[in-house]
Parts: C-alpha cells; structure tokens; sequence
C-alpha cells in the first residue's frame, strides 16, 4: 500500500484523536508505516525502529528547520539559538559545554533541594479532601526546581511559570502560532535576557551566570563566549521543557497509578521499585508524543520515498507502543523488563536534562506516595492538554 492509498487517518492537530490515539497509532505501524498527509504536508513514521533510525542520522534528518510542525521550514538555527534547533558541527559546539552543566555529580547533588520542594507543595494537602495534582504540584515542582538551578529570583517564579504555560496556548488551525504564544514567548526571551545582563554586571553561584561566563571552542578552534542568543536560546529552552517534560510525566503517573491500584501499592510499600517505574511511565506515555525533522536527502522507507524538502513527523509516543519492539506493549507493568525507550530522544539530541527530569520524577513520586498511598481521579473536572508536541494533562484533580 502507498502512503497515498492509506485509509488510516491521523494528524497532530485533531484532538478526539489525541485523547486515544493508540488504536489509529497500531494502524499507522501495521497499514501505513511510512504515513502521508496532504493536507499538512507531512510524512510520518510509527514504528520504533524507524523512529530511532532518524534520531541516529541527524545529517539526513534536520532539527534546524523545526522540530514542531507549525514552526517548520525556515532556518531556525539562525535566529532561536536553541539546541533543540542546531544540527552539527554548532550543535555539538555547544552541547559539549551545556552538558557539563549536568553531570551526574551536580544533578544528583540537588536531591535534598528537590525533596525540600516537595514538602512545600505537599505538606499543605495532607489531611484534606484532595487538591489538583498538575497545578498544585507536577507543574510547580520542576518550574521550581530549573528556577532555583538557574537563578531564578524567588519572588518571580510563579510569573515564570504561569509565562511557560502560556507559551503552549494552542488555537485551532494554526496550533502553537498564534499571538497569545509568541507573546509569552517574547516577554521569556526578554526576561532571560535581563537576568544574563545583570549577572554580567554582578556574577552569583548560579547558572545564569555560569552561562554567560562560560566559553566554548568552535569549529575552527577558536575559543569564546557564548553569544546572547546562545545564552538566552539554552536559558529558554532549560526552563520550558524542563518544566513541561516533568509536569507531563507527573500528571501522567497520577492518572496511570489512579487507574493500576495494586502497582501503586507496591510503589507506595517499595520506594527501590520506582526508578523502573519512571521508565515505565515514560514508555507508557511519551510527554512528548511527535518531533520533527526536514529531509535533506531522497529516503526510502518501507519502499516508498521521502523526497528532500519533506517535513517528517516520527511519532515516539507510538514508537513506545510498538510490538515489535515491546511485549503487550498496551499494558502498564512496572517490573517490565526495559529495552529502552525513544521518549528523551536519542543519538547527539538525547534530552540534556533526562538525568534531572528522571530525578524529579522518581523524587515527586516517592514523595506522593510516602502522604498519599491512594487516591482517585476526578475526571469531570480534569482538563487533559493537547498541542502538536505535547500530550498530558493540564488539570487533575485528585480525591483523597
């Protein structure tokens, strides 16, 4: 069957369709495995292997022209300084030095920090009736905890926050391009940019001003500083999907566990159980279901061809649903036996902060259960969110 001939639909945009796309996930992988869509111009791939096949051939597969489907096209390693828009040699350029910004030693050094916030998102609700997981605590723990790994003054980091939510204001038909976004998207840039002139002008124990006194070799051997834009662009995307990644991945583990009691209680008597059951989690339901890439090359996949020029979607969220790669994969086990999963990605853009976001994840869990043992979802009033990236919940309300 040609990607044309496909009856199976499926696009990033459709909501009914993100609120259970895993049946139209299994078709793609079995009916339509290379997926075209005329009407937004995108192919797409499924099937775990393909998806980890692109992420491993970043000179065929762009970031640098988008990796969201609606801001995909122009030259966006030109303009963001993002890393998450850079391809080789820049981006190795600067990924070697933000890496050392996360080393294992000086991630695992904020445990306590992270177990601190905890307690102050958490110790409020003990003895209630229940409170809204996702806002009162998923999204506030991460948001937190970049916030105070950057330098983040205490007193502004709600209006940081409630900005970085904002910027994934989604509008039908256009998705993440619309004025309510870029606005929140502009007033980060300046922002971030304010906090990196005055930590040139008065320097403290943060990464803000590790950032803009940090310098780096590039391609031809010179050394030098990063540049405002690179600074700004790593700043910005540290504190958006650091907090985004870890709120979904909250949210999702407080619905999952609501819905699979007996696992949760063994996670609630077992704390060594969870680090697996992060993973789980992370296979189960990717916080970030779809990236994309621009095609530099003709490709042929399952003996059709990708032209160059073409947006391709690989779809992560289905990649860890796929049977080829993982038994029953429909089911939620947390002592499943992991093979790995695609959700940080994988090759030189495998999510810088997975080490933190594993961290917070297995924290904020722990956590939970330790005061909270058992709760129910209220599903009326739950609010899941959708963009053509993100998949999750922005409200959860739990019963106690």
């Amino acid at each position: 069957m040609s990607v044309t001939e496909s009856s199976v639909y499926w696009d990033p945009y459709d909501t009914d369709i993100d609120t259970s796309p895993y049946a139209i996930w299994r078709r793609l992988r079995d009916e339509a495995p290379l997926y075209r869509n005329d009407q937004y111009d995108f192919f797409a791939l499924s099937r775990f292997a393909d998806v980890q096949a692109v992420h491993s051939d970043p000179r065929t597969f762009l970031s640098g022209r988008g990796t969201v489907l609606e801001m995909m096209g122009s030259d966006l390693s030109a303009t963001s300084g993002m890393i998450i828009f850079l391809d080789p040699p820049e981006h190795d350029t600067l990924r070697a030095l933000v890496s050392r910004a996360f080393t294992p030693k000086r991630v695992t050094a904020f445990e306590d920090r992270i177990r601190d916030v905890c307690r102050t998102y958490l110790d409020p609700f003990v003895g209630s009736d229940g409170f809204d997981y996702v806002q009162d605590f998923a999204t506030q723990l991460p948001s937190t905890v970049i916030s105070m790994l950057l330098g983040v003054p205490e007193d502004e980091r709600e209006e940081v926050r409630r900005h970085i939510d904002t910027v994934f204001h989604i509008e039908p038909g256009v998705g993440m391009i619309n004025d309510v976004s870029f606005g929140a998207q502009i007033w980060l840039h300046q922002y971030i940019s304010a906090q990196l002139a005055e930590r040139r002008r008065r320097p403290r124990d943060d990464m803000f001003s590790a950032l803009v006194e940090a310098e780096i070799t590039d391609a031809d051997g010179n050394r030098r500083r990063l540049t405002d834009e690179e600074g700004a662009g790593f700043a910005n995307l540290l504190i958006s999907a650091g907090t985004e990644t870890v709120a979904r991945l909250l949210g999702w583990g407080s619905v999952i566990l609501a819905q699979h009691p007996d696992q949760r209680a063994e996670l609630a008597a077992d704390a060594a159980l969870l680090p697996a059951a992060v993973e789980e989690l992370l296979r189960f339901e990717a916080p970030s279901p779809v990236q994309g890439r621009w095609v530099t090359r003709d490709t042929e996949f399952h003996g059709q061809t990708v032209p160059a020029g073409s947006k391709l979607l690989i779809l992560t969220g289905s990649a860890g649903r796929d049977e080829r790669r993982y038994p029953d994969p429909d089911r939620f086990d947390i002592h499943r036996k992991q093979e790995g999963h695609v959700s940080f990605g994988f090759g030189i853009h495998f999510c810088l902060g997975a080490a933190l976001a594993r961290l917070e994840g297995r924290i904020g869990l722990q956590e939970t259960l330790a005061r909270f043992p058992e709760w129910q979802v209220d599903y009326d009033r739950a609010v899941r969110q959708h963009t053509s990236t993100v998949r999750g919940w922005s409200s959860v309300p739990i019963r106690l």
